[in-house]
């Protein structure tokens, strides 16, 4: 038998990672003083930064994400939605380097009904995807199952972007 270990999912599984930082999780990241490595910031630019998902969807799930707190993109100012565009760009290219995928899923989840796991700060998902991601694990078995750790994704993309 196979083990599937993702324990950096129990949290999230569990909602308490938003009770141990008791506000927005990217503006906490963002005021944390561990190491860009420690939090899994790929790069800061000046508007955005571009951070792995730590619950990935698949591997090299990275979020594009604004350093202003806000809901939604509408409420953004022009200059902080084409850096982020930019920067899924470069995300998408440096994935395909490392990656080789099939394709890309990118995207917005905004407000809570739309799927959003933090409605409150609006983010870009940038997913790369291969034929047969989606296999029966996820579809019956509700798992998904990552083939690498995210030490090992950041690793595969630092200075990339």
């Amino acid at each position: 038998m196979d083990l599937l270990w993702s324990p950096w999912r129990y949290d999230y599984i569990t909602g308490s990672e938003a009770a141990k930082t008791g506000g927005c999780v990217f503006c906490e990241i963002l005021k944390s003083s561990a190491s860009d490595e420690e939090k899994f910031i790929l790069k800061r630019a000046e508007f955005n930064f571009v951070i792995l998902n730590i619950y990935p969807y698949g591997t090299g799930h990275l979020l594009i994400v604004p350093y202003a707190h806000l809901d939604l993109i509408s409420k953004a100012d022009k200059q902080t939605t084409d850096e982020m565009m930019e920067l899924m760009k470069a995300s998408q290219a440096a994935l395909t380097e490392a990656y080789s995928p099939e394709g890309f899923n990118l995207g917005m989840n905004l407000g809570k009904s739309a799927g959003a796991g933090v409605a409150d700060h609006y983010h870009m998902h940038v997913l790369p995807r291969w034929s047969g991601d989606v296999n029966f694990m996820t579809a019956i078995g509700q798992t998904r199952t990552i083939p690498e750790t995210l030490q090992t994704t950041f690793e595969k993309l630092k200075g990339k972007i």
